[in-house]
C-alpha cells in the first residue's frame, strides 16, 4: 500500500486546479464604476500592507523557534537525539503554506469584493455566485496545498531517507506545529485587527454619530473593510488549513501505534481526495432564485454541503474495505462526517435569524443593551451542550465501531482520529461556505460607499447575514475536529513517553502533577481568552479616539464635504494587532514547556486534558454568542423591532460590538490553541523527558 501514496499529489493538484479555474472565473467579472474600484483598491493596500508586517513578525518567531528545534536535533541525551533531523524544516514548510493559503484566500477576496457588489446590482444568483466561487478559491487552496505538504514530506521520508512506517507517523506528528504556530498568530493578529476597526466603526459612527453601517463619512470603515479580509479569510484559511492537516497527521501517529501500518495511513489521506471530489461536485449546485429569503440562501448552501457530504460517505465505504478491511473503521467515518453536519446544523440553528434563538435575542432589545449583553450570553451557554454531545457521541462510537472493545484499545482510538478526518472531509465546500461571507460583508461596504440602489444593499445585506451564520459553521467544524484530533494527538503524546517513563508514568487523578497540569490547561484557556480579549478592547479604543477626534476636527467631514482620513485608522490597527498578539500567541508555546519541565510528562497529559475540555466548551460559547448577536442586529436592520436608527438597534449595536472579539478573535482561535499546545508537547516530548523536575 505504500505505493499509492502519490493519490495525496493526485488530490492536491484537482484540488489547486480547481481553485486556479475558480479565481479566473472571479476575476472575469466587472469591478464596477471607477469608485468602486478606488474602494476595492485601497482595502487591498491596507490588507497587503497589514499581512506584509504580520508576515514579517511571524519569521522572526519562526527564525528564533527552527534555532531551538535545530539545537534539540543536533544535543544527544542517552546516545539518541532529542529531536528528530526532519522537524525543523517541516516546521518551516507547514508554516509557509499555512501562510500561502491565508494569502492567496484574501488576495482573492479583496479582488472579489466590488465584483460582488457589482454583480448584485445585477441580481442576487449572480452577486451570490461571485462570492461563493471566490470563497471555493480559498478552500480549495488550503485543502490542496495541505495534501501536497502531507504526500510530499511522506514521499521524502519513505524514499529519499528509508524511513519506516512508525518512523514516519512519529516524526509527522510533529510537522503540524510550524502550521498551528501560524494559524495561531494570523487568527489572534487578524482577529485584533478587525474587531478593533469594527467596534470603533460602530461605537462611534452608528452608536453616537447615528450615520449607516459603511458609511464613507466614518474614518474607520476603510480599516473595518480591511480587517474582514485579514482576520476572517487569511487568518480563517490559515486556522483551517492547521485543522485539516492536523487530523490527517494525528492519524497516522494513531495508524502507527494500532500496528495498521501503510494502510492506515493510507486510509485518511485516500478519505481526503475523495472529500476533495465530492466538494467539487458539491459545489456546482449552490445557486438561488432572485426573491430568495434567508432560509432558502440557508437551503442552498446547506444543499451543496450535503450533496458533498453524501458522496464522501458512499466512495469511502468500497475504499475502506479495499485499503484496510476493516467495516468498522467505515463508521468511525461516518460518524465524523454525520457529525460535523450536525454541529453545522445546530449552530445554525443558534445564530441565524431565521431561528427561534436569535429572534428572541433581537426581543431582548426592547429593554436595551444590558437585556440583549445577558441574552447573548445566555444563549452562547446553551449552545454549547449540543456540540459536546454531538462529539461526546461521535468519540464513543468511532471507538466502538473500529474496534476499540473487540480488537483492541489502539484500534479504537484510530478510529476516533480518522473521525476527525471524515469530519473535515468535505472542508473544500464548508470552507468556501465560510470564506464568501466576507466578501458579501466588503462588498455591502462598497455598495454603501459607492452610493449603489438600495435594492443592491439589501441584496448584500441578505448575502452577508448568510456569511454570519456559515462563518459560524466553519467554526464548527473547526472546534468539533479540534476535539477530536486533539484527543488523538493526546493519545500520540502518551504513547511516546510511556515507554520511556515506565513505571514512573501515571496519569490517574490521584496524581498530583496530573490535577496541578488539569488546573493549568483550564487557566490557559480563560487566561488566552481574557489577553485576546483585551487587545480588542485596547487597540478598539484607539479607534473610537481618533474617529472621534476626526468627527470633531475636520471640518465639512459630517456633511460630506471633506474627506476622513481612512489611512490613520488603518495604520493603528495594523500597530495595534502586530503589537497584541504576541502574548497570547506565544503563550500556547512556553506554557506546555514550561509545565512539562516542572511537573514532567504526567503534568503535561494533565494539561493537555484541561485545555481541550474546557477550550472546546469555550469555543463554542463564544462562538455561537457572537454570531448571535451580530445576526440579532441584522435582524433589526431587516425592520423588526422599529428597524435602523431605533433604541433597539443601538441597544442591538452594542451587543454586536461585545460580540465581536468573541466569534473572530477569542474563539476561533481557540481551537488552534488547543492543536497547538498539543503539537508544541509532542515536539517538545524529548527535552522534557530528559530535564523535567518531577
Amino acid at each position: 500500500m505504500e505505493n499509492f501514496f502519490w493519490i495525496g499529489v493526485v488530490g492536491a493538484l484537482i484540488s489547486l486546479l480547481f481553485a486556479f479555474a475558480q479565481a479566473r472565473k472571479v476575476l472575469k467579472f466587472s469591478e464596477g464604476t471607477p469608485t468602486m474600484q478606488k474602494i476595492a483598491a485601497a482595502v487591498r493596500r491596507g490588507a497587503n500592507a497589514y499581512l506584509k508586517q504580520q508576515y514579517s513578525t511571524v519569521i522572526k518567531f519562526f527564525a528564533v523557534m527552527v534555532i531551538i528545534l535545530a539545537i534539540l536535533a543536533i544535543v544527544k541525551v542517552n546516545g539518541s537525539s532529542i529531536l528528530s533531523p526532519f522537524v525543523p524544516f517541516a516546521f518551516v514548510t507547514g508554516g509557509f503554506y499555512s501562510a500561502l493559503a491565508g494569502f492567496i484566500g484574501m488576495k482573492i477576496a479583496t479582488s472579489a469584493n466590488a465584483r460582488t457588489a457589482q454583480a448584485a446590482h445585477e441580481s442576487l444568483n449572480r452577486g451570490l455566485n461571485v462570492a461563493f466561487s471566490s470563497g471555493t478559491v480559498m478552500g480549495f487552496t488550503v485543502v490542496g496545498l495541505g495534501l501536497f505538504d502531507i504526500s510530499v514530506w511522506f514521499l521524502l521520508l519513505k524514499y529519499v531517507f528509508d524511513c519506516g512506517a512508525n518512523e514516519i507517523a512519529q516524526t509527522m506528528v510533529m510537522f503540524g506545529m510550524g502550521a498551528s504556530s501560524v494559524a495561531l498568530f494570523a487568527r489572534v493578529g487578524g482577529g485584533i485587527f478587525t474587531k478593533a476597526a469594527d467596534v470603533g466603526a460602530d461605537l462611534v459612527g452608528k452608536v453616537e454619530a447615528g450615520i449607516p453601517e459603511d458609511d464613507p463619512r466614518n474614518p474607520a470603515v476603510i480599516a473595518d473593510n480591511v480587517g474582514d479580509n485579514v482576520g476572517d479569510v487569511a487568518g480563517m484559511g490559515a486556522d483551517l488549513y492547521e485543522s485539516y492537516v492536523g487530523s490527517i497527521l494525528a492519524s497516522f501517529a494513531l495508524a502507527a501505534s494500532a500496528g495498521y501500518g501503510y494502510e492506515g495511513m493510507l486510509l485518511p489521506l485516500a478519505i481526503a481526495v475523495i472529500g476533495v471530489i465530492s466538494s467539487v461536485i458539491g459545489s456546482f449546485f449552490i445557486r438561488t432564485g432572485e426573491q430568495a429569503t434567508q432560509r432558502s440562501l440557508l437551503k442552498t448552501l446547506r444543499t451543496g454541503t450535503y450533496i458533498a457530504a453524501v458522496l464522501a460517505a458512499i466512495a469511502a465505504a468500497p475504499l475502506t474495505y479495499f485499503i484496510l478491511g476493516n467495516m468498522g473503521v467505515y463508521v468511525a467515518i461516518l460518524s465524523g462526517l454525520i457529525a460535523g453536519c450536525l454541529i453545522g446544523f445546530f449552530t445554525e440553528y443558534y445564530t441565524s435569524d431565521t431561528y427561534k434563538p436569535t429572534q428572541e435575542l433581537a426581543d431582548a432589545s426592547e429593554t436595551g443593551a444590558a437585556t440583549i449583553i445577558i441574552g447573548g450570553i445566555s444563549l452562547g451557554m446553551k449552545s454549547t451542550a449540543l456540540p459536546i454531545i454531538i462529539v461526546s457521541v461521535a468519540i464513543l462510537v468511532s471507538y466502538i465501531a473500529a474496534g476499540g472493545l473487540s480488537i483492541g484499545f489502539a484500534a479504537g482510538l484510530y478510529g476516533i482520529g480518522i473521525a476527525a478526518v471524515g469530519m473535515l472531509s468535505t472542508l473544500g465546500i464548508t470552507l468556501a461556505t465560510d470564506a464568501y461571507g466576507p466578501v458579501a460583508d466588503n462588498a455591502g461596504g462598497i455598495a454603501e460607499m459607492s452610493g449603489l440602489g438600495e435594492e443592491v444593499r439589501e441584496r448584500t445585506d441578505a448575502l452577508d447575514s448568510l456569511g454570519n451564520t456559515t462563518a459560524a459553521t466553519g467554526k464548527g467544524f473547526a472546534i468539533g475536529s479540534a476535539a477530536l484530533t486533539a484527543l488523538a494527538l493526546l493519545v500520540s503524546y502518551i504513547d511516546i513517553v510511556k515507554v520511556q517513563m515506565g513505571d514512573k508514568f501515571d496519569i490517574s487523578l490521584t496524581n498530583p502533577s496530573v490535577l496541578i497540569g488539569l488546573f493549568i490547561g483550564t487557566m490557559l484557556t480563560f487566561i488566552f481568552s481574557a489577553f485576546s480579549m483585551s487587545a480588542v478592547q485596547r487597540a478598539a479604543q484607539s479607534i473610537v479616539v481618533e474617529v472621534r477626534r476626526q468627527f470633531r476636527e475636520i471640518k465639512g467631514l459630517m456633511e460630506g464635504t471633506a474627506d476622513p482620513d481612512y489611512e490613520s485608522c488603518v495604520s493603528l490597527c495594523t500597530k495595534g494587532a502586530l503589537h497584541e498578539m504576541v502574548l497570547p500567541s506565544t503563550l500556547a508555546v512556553i506554557v506546555p514547556v514550561v509545565t512539562g519541565l516542572i511537573l514532567g510528562a504526567n503534568g503535561v497529559v494533565g494539561l493537555l486534558a484541561g485545555v481541550t475540555v474546557s477550550g472546546f466548551a469555550m469555543a463554542v460559547f463564544m462562538s455561537n454568542a457572537g454570531g448571535a448577536w451580530d445576526n440579532a442586529k441584522k435582524y433589526i436592520e431587516s425592520g423588526k423591532h422599529g428597524g435602523k436608527g431605533s433604541e433597539n438597534h443601538k441597544a442591538a449595536v452594542i451587543g454586536d460590538t461585545v460580540g465581536d472579539p468573541f466569534k473572530d478573535t477569542s474563539g476561533p482561535s481557540l481551537n488552534i490553541l488547543i492543536k497547538l499546545v498539543s503539537t508544541v508537547s509532542i515536539v517538545f516530548s524529548g527535552l522534557i523527558l530528559a530535564f523535567s523536575i518531577l
